[in-house]
Parts: C-alpha cells; structure tokens; sequence
C-alpha cells in the first residue's frame, strides 16, 4: 500500500472542498483504520485555487463488495460536538459535520476505484485536527503566528531538543519561536530538525 498515493487523492479531494489535509495515518490492530485529519483553509476554496496546492466520520471501506451501502457515519469530537454553522470573521475556522461527511463520501469512492488500499475491508476516518493540530509545514508555522506550541527535534538544537512558546513565524527553513519565562529569547528551530509539532490548547 502506498501511503502517498491515498494522501495524494485526499488532497485532491480536500482542494475541491477548499479544504487541507493535514495529516493522514495508517493504522492496523483488530481492525485496519485509514484516518485522515482536515482543516479549513483561510481564505476557502479561492485560497486552495492560489496555493495550487476530533468529531470523527467513520465509514466501512470494503473494496470487494459489489453491492456496497451507502457508507454511514458516527460522529464524535473529543472536544465536543462541532456544529455546522461557522462564526463570521473567525481567523481559525471550525470543521464541520458535513466538511467531514463531503470528504469521506468521496475518498472512499476514489480508494475503492482506484484500488488503494488492497485487502480485507477497512475503516476510515475522517476528522478535524482538534485543538491541539499538529503542525507539519512551513505555512502551518505562518499561518499559527502567535499561537502557543510546543516542538520536539529530532537532535538538539542549542542545547535542548523540546521548545514551548509563542510562534513567531517562518523564515529561511526555520521556525522562529519566542520563549517565556527566566530564559526568555527568541530561538530558530529549523524545519528539517523537527520530530513533532503542535498547538498547545489555551484556555
């Protein structure tokens, strides 16, 4: 299975939506679970066009059914219930029951046509990032300015390898993070270094 290939047909799905892939994770235990995180794109389908580039919808994948059902949903979010409306002039926009239904319907069509996913059946799930998103590209890193988050690196870089702070950016391949407390400074992650990334959750 080429993992690649499924993120690459979910992107083309989410673009039409005018929505993002954040994330997308193979997963096998007693059942084999394909899960794919979204997220609103500021600016919608316009801004999806220039680029170019957890309420969960869960639907049985089973490539070898002929006369397969319409998939259905169970929804749920460890936040809470995310309702359909959006609030007017939110900077971060909200993922909704239906972004995720939308894009569920029309990736499983596509796994199925496309045979990407060889095998028994599977589950995939479709969801929002929650709270704590995690962040994976330079414009993520932009796109969060300000926002508390916390990185991991995959070697030190100074002499530590776990930052917390405020985002300040991205520039030149590097994360520009402003650290609080008794060493307050400024410190550039750069990208490539990066284990993991994510929003911390304010309240």
């Amino acid at each position: 299975m080429d993992l690649e290939k499924i993120r690459g047909a979910a992107e083309r799905v989410a673009r039409s939506e005018g929505l993002e892939i954040v994330d997308v994770e193979w997963k096998v235990g007693k059942q084999r679970f394909l899960r794919v995180y979204i997220d609103k794109v500021p600016g919608g389908r316009e801004a999806v066009k220039v680029l170019g580039d957890r309420e969960a919808v869960k639907v049985l994948g089973d490539r070898e059914a002929v006369n397969t059902p319409k998939p259905t949903a169970a929804i749920s979010d460890a936040v809470g219930e995310i309702g359909t409306a959006e609030v007017a002039h939110d900077p971060y926009p909200k993922i909704s029951h239906s972004d995720c239904q939308r894009v569920s319907q029309q990736l499983s069509v596509i796994l199925d046509v496309e045979e990407l996913i060889p095998g028994p059946g599977y589950v995939l799930e479709v969801s929002s990032p929650g709270l704590d998103r995690a962040l994976k590209r330079a414009a993520d890193f932009e796109r969060f300015r300000g926002r508390l988050a916390k990185i991991s690196t995959s070697e030190p870089v100074g002499e530590a390898k776990f930052f917390e702070g405020r985002l300040a950016g991205f520039a030149d391949g590097k994360v520009r993070m402003e650290l609080k407390g008794k060493d307050a400074r400024t410190v550039e992650v750069p990208l490539e270094a990066i284990r993991k990334a994510n929003l911390v959750v304010e309240f």
